[in-house]
């Protein structure tokens, strides 16, 4: 666990941020140092050097905080996929096979820049009031994967691409947790093996065989 920090030093560091993510950051802070079960509304106010009531013109209770880090979360994470798909766009599928690794590094440190980001992917998974937020963030990346890769791959119908990306997705964010759960050197073999089988993944353009019968 990370060793506590007294309300001045939790504050010093958010000058120029609003009121809101000044709570989010030390929320998510508190997150990664006591977990799901023990953080509280009453805790982040007493890091955060705010009354109860200061906290709840923006959260009702302790989910409403965790669903808001949430959802900051999956935005800052989406707008790297954006990112990357413009960056390599007009390339050819080619293209964006050859650098589905760095998607996956781009992606794993915007979560370890984000205040608690590992254990707000925990909660999102472990929390079932929480549970549309990854959904939805997973199915929005998931429109515009196959936005951008079906006039690449006319092979597949839409469904069968966007079911294919939809399973893309969540190994890549599986593979972004076993990510922080692992030493540098392994890290780096981690990434590079996730991103082989997404590539082979990418470039199959057979359609999904039915379902046995």
């Amino acid at each position: 666990m990370a060793r506590p920090k007294s309300a001045a030093t939790a504050v010093a560091g958010q000058a120029g941020k609003s009121t809101r993510e000044m709570l989010l950051d030390i929320a998510g802070e508190l997150l990664a140092e006591v977990g799901i079960e023990r953080i509280s509304t009453n805790m982040i106010c007493r890091r955060a050097g705010v009354t109860p009531p200061a906290l709840y013109h923006y959260f009702a209770d302790k989910y409403a905080v965790l669903e808001a880090l949430g959802v900051r979360l999956m935005d800052r994470q989406n707008e790297v996929l954006i990112a990357w798909l413009e960056r390599h766009g007009g390339q050819g599928i080619e293209a964006y096979a050859d650098h589905l690794e760095e998607l996956l590094h781009e992606t794993t440190r915007v979560t370890w820049a984000e205040p608690g980001g590992t254990w707000i992917e925990r909660a999102l998974h472990a929390t079932p009031s929480l549970t549309h937020v990854r959904v939805q963030s997973h199915e929005y990346v998931t429109d515009r994967l196959t936005d951008a890769f079906a006039p690449l791959l006319p092979e597949l119908t839409r469904q069968e691409l966007w079911l294919r990306m939809r399973v893309g997705v969540e190994f890549g964010y599986g593979v972004n947790e076993m990510a922080s759960e692992a030493s540098d050197s392994e890290r780096a073999a981690i990434f590079a093996e996730a991103a082989r089988i997404q590539r082979v993944a990418l470039l199959d353009t057979r359609p999904a065989r039915p379902a046995a019968g």
